[in-house]
Protein backbone atom coordinates (compact mmCIF):
# COMPACT_ATOMS: atom_id res chain seq x y z
CA UNK A 1 0.00 0.00 0.00
CA UNK A 2 1.40 3.40 -0.95
CA UNK A 3 1.49 6.23 1.54
CA UNK A 4 -0.83 9.18 1.05
CA UNK A 5 1.09 12.15 -0.34
CA UNK A 6 0.11 14.39 2.60
CA UNK A 7 2.42 12.31 4.82
CA UNK A 8 5.52 13.46 2.94
CA UNK A 9 4.38 17.07 2.62
CA UNK A 10 5.90 19.54 5.03
CA UNK A 11 3.63 20.99 7.67
CA UNK A 12 5.18 24.35 6.77
CA UNK A 13 3.79 24.07 3.22
CA UNK A 14 0.23 23.67 4.54
CA UNK A 15 0.53 26.01 7.53
CA UNK A 16 0.00 29.21 5.46
CA UNK A 17 -3.31 27.74 4.25
CA UNK A 18 -4.34 27.11 7.86
CA UNK A 19 -3.49 30.74 8.66
CA UNK A 20 -5.31 32.12 5.65
CA UNK A 21 -8.42 30.09 6.40
CA UNK A 22 -8.48 31.24 10.03
CA UNK A 23 -7.51 34.87 9.39
CA UNK A 24 -10.21 35.28 6.72
CA UNK A 25 -12.69 34.64 9.51
CA UNK A 26 -11.06 37.01 12.00
CA UNK A 27 -8.99 34.46 13.90
CA UNK A 28 -5.29 34.91 14.63
CA UNK A 29 -1.99 33.13 14.08
CA UNK A 30 -1.68 32.67 17.84
CA UNK A 31 -5.03 30.85 17.86
CA UNK A 32 -3.90 28.56 15.02
CA UNK A 33 -0.69 27.85 16.92
CA UNK A 34 -2.63 27.23 20.15
CA UNK A 35 -4.79 24.63 18.39
CA UNK A 36 -1.73 22.88 16.97
CA UNK A 37 0.04 22.95 20.36
CA UNK A 38 -3.06 21.58 22.10
CA UNK A 39 -3.31 18.69 19.64
CA UNK A 40 0.37 17.75 19.55
CA UNK A 41 1.93 18.85 22.83
CA UNK A 42 4.61 20.90 21.09
CA UNK A 43 5.57 24.14 22.80
CA UNK A 44 5.79 27.26 20.64
CA UNK A 45 9.57 27.01 20.17
CA UNK A 46 9.34 23.38 19.03
CA UNK A 47 6.41 24.17 16.73
CA UNK A 48 8.36 27.05 15.17
CA UNK A 49 11.43 24.82 14.80
CA UNK A 50 9.38 22.07 13.12
CA UNK A 51 7.94 24.57 10.67
CA UNK A 52 11.37 26.08 9.97
CA UNK A 53 12.84 22.61 9.39
CA UNK A 54 10.01 21.82 6.97
CA UNK A 55 9.15 18.67 8.94
CA UNK A 56 6.76 16.40 7.06
CA UNK A 57 3.41 15.39 8.55
CA UNK A 58 4.56 11.84 9.25
CA UNK A 59 7.53 12.99 11.35
CA UNK A 60 5.61 15.91 12.85
CA UNK A 61 3.04 13.60 14.42
CA UNK A 62 5.51 10.77 15.14
CA UNK A 63 7.68 13.18 17.15
CA UNK A 64 4.82 15.02 18.85
CA UNK A 65 5.68 15.24 22.55
CA UNK A 66 2.19 14.43 23.84
CA UNK A 67 -0.78 13.90 21.54
CA UNK A 68 -3.74 15.20 23.50
CA UNK A 69 -5.93 12.35 24.77
CA UNK A 70 -8.99 14.60 24.40
CA UNK A 71 -8.49 14.57 20.62
CA UNK A 72 -10.67 11.47 20.54
CA UNK A 73 -13.57 13.82 21.33
CA UNK A 74 -13.15 15.41 17.88
CA UNK A 75 -16.01 14.14 15.74
CA UNK A 76 -17.83 15.06 12.57
CA UNK A 77 -16.91 15.15 8.94
CA UNK A 78 -13.86 16.61 7.25
CA UNK A 79 -13.39 16.64 3.47
CA UNK A 80 -16.51 14.51 3.16
CA UNK A 81 -15.14 11.75 5.38
CA UNK A 82 -16.47 10.93 8.84
CA UNK A 83 -13.65 11.11 11.34
CA UNK A 84 -14.95 7.99 13.09
CA UNK A 85 -14.46 6.01 9.86
CA UNK A 86 -10.78 6.89 9.33
CA UNK A 87 -8.72 3.77 9.98
CA UNK A 88 -5.18 4.98 9.22
CA UNK A 89 -3.79 6.41 12.50
CA UNK A 90 -1.64 9.05 10.79
CA UNK A 91 -4.48 10.17 8.51
CA UNK A 92 -6.66 10.43 11.60
CA UNK A 93 -4.17 12.84 13.23
CA UNK A 94 -3.98 14.95 10.05
CA UNK A 95 -7.79 15.09 9.86
CA UNK A 96 -8.06 15.99 13.55
CA UNK A 97 -5.86 19.00 12.79
CA UNK A 98 -7.93 19.88 9.71
CA UNK A 99 -11.13 19.68 11.75
CA UNK A 100 -9.74 21.91 14.50
CA UNK A 101 -8.70 24.54 11.94
CA UNK A 102 -12.17 24.33 10.36
CA UNK A 103 -13.82 24.85 13.73
CA UNK A 104 -11.55 27.83 14.38
CA UNK A 105 -12.44 29.34 11.00
CA UNK A 106 -16.15 28.79 11.67
CA UNK A 107 -15.90 30.97 14.76
CA UNK A 108 -16.35 28.26 17.34
CA UNK A 109 -15.24 29.39 20.82
CA UNK A 110 -11.70 28.31 21.70
CA UNK A 111 -12.80 26.42 24.85
CA UNK A 112 -15.07 24.23 22.68
CA UNK A 113 -12.39 23.72 20.04
CA UNK A 114 -9.96 22.61 22.74
CA UNK A 115 -12.58 20.30 24.23
CA UNK A 116 -12.40 21.99 27.64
Amino acid sequence: MTKHRIYSMSVASVYPHYLTKAEKKGRTKSEVDEVIRWLTGYDQAALDAGLAAKTNFEDFFANAPALNPARSLITGTICGVKIAEIEDPLMLEVRYLDKLIDELAKGRPMEKILRS
